[in-house]
């Protein structure tokens, strides 16, 4: 986790307005995780496509937040800085974005430091048990990643592309890099309603990201979804497009029986998914509500 530039911890900008119209996308990589783009190029790409606000939310990281900031004070959009917390529900893996909160702070901190080291214990071991069957080394991984990167699979997906033996990382995580093959390692993940609870302790806003997305393998049941409610959970990302018009339904009638609020997000990977920026966006009074509730300003 790196140190950031910008606005204090001297809590959320409660006298934010923003008004319709404005375009907002709250879930987005760079190459401090598993995007394609540098953290100043998302910010870039960001305003040329029209967005007024975007979040910065890699993996288990603070790593691209100052870059980010200092583009986004160039570009004239607003930075929200944010991360996407893993975390797994018994054996389904959850994926948790907060936003606005101190990184610093040690109830969170600890945990997304194991998550970090045993991300990259687990991409060795699943390299090496690739390497027995197809030309493949630590160092090739190494090779499609920057320093301060969070490893993960989409790196070793990264890499068995530019060794020839698949045509993209969607075809290296249907075939090589899917849990049911003899290749795939699972890694320490907190568990979903102690990850909640650090968010909040840090002074973040908890959203669940992507929490319909049933096409990615097995997610969670309606009554965990109430037990992180319980848990200090703030919001679900319903629109994104993982998510069939059934499961936005059903979402939507979760959030409003449990008094959360609904986002929607491109979940942007650059050049790594085919999500583009902006193709799902948030309410500004949502933005409002989640600038009120955070330890950290927006960065504008």
């Amino acid at each position: 986790m790196s140190d950031v530039v910008g606005p204090g911890l001297t809590g959320g900008d409660a006298g934010a307005h923003y008004p319709e119209g404005v375009r907002i996308d709250l879930h987005t990589h760079s190459t401090a995780s598993d995007g394609t783009d540098a953290p100043a190029q998302v910010v870039a790409d960001a305003a040329a496509a029209g967005l007024d606000v975007l979040a910065l939310t890699d993996h288990d990281t603070t790593a691209g937040w100052a870059e980010a900031a200092r583009a986004a004070q160039h570009h004239g959009v607003a930075l929200v800085r944010g991360m996407e917390v893993s975390a797994r529900s018994g054996h389904v893996s959850v994926h948790l974005l907060s936003y606005l909160h101190d990184p610093t702070h040690p109830d969170l901190l600890v945990e997304i430091e194991r998550t970090r080291e045993d991300r990259i214990s687990r991409a060795r071991r699943m390299v090496e048990r690739i390497g027995e069957d197809y030309p493949l080394t630590w160092e090739d991984v190494l090779s499609q990643t920057q320093e301060g990167t969070t490893i993960g699979r989409p790196h070793i997906a990264d890499a068995l592309v530019a060794s020839g033996h698949v045509s993209d990382r969607s075809a290296a995580f249907a075939t090589i890099l899917h849990p049911g093959t003899g290749y795939y390692v699972p890694h320490y993940a907190p568990d979903v309603l102690d990850a909640v609870r650090a968010v909040r302790a840090a002074g973040g806003v908890p959203v669940f990201a992507h929490p319909g997305a049933d096409g990615r393998g097995r997610v969670v049941s309606d009554a965990v979804i109430e037990e992180m409610a319980d848990a200090g959970l703030l919001g679900l990302e319903v629109h994104h497009r993982d998510h069939s018009a059934q499961q936005r339904a059903r979402l939507e009638d979760i959030a409003h029986t449990l008094g959360l609020f609904v986002t929607g997000s491109s979940d942007y990977h650059g050049a790594g998914k085919p999500n583009r920026l902006g193709e799902n966006t948030t309410a500004p009074r949502v933005l409002e509500t989640i600038e009120e509730l955070g330890t950290l300003d927006v960065i504008r």
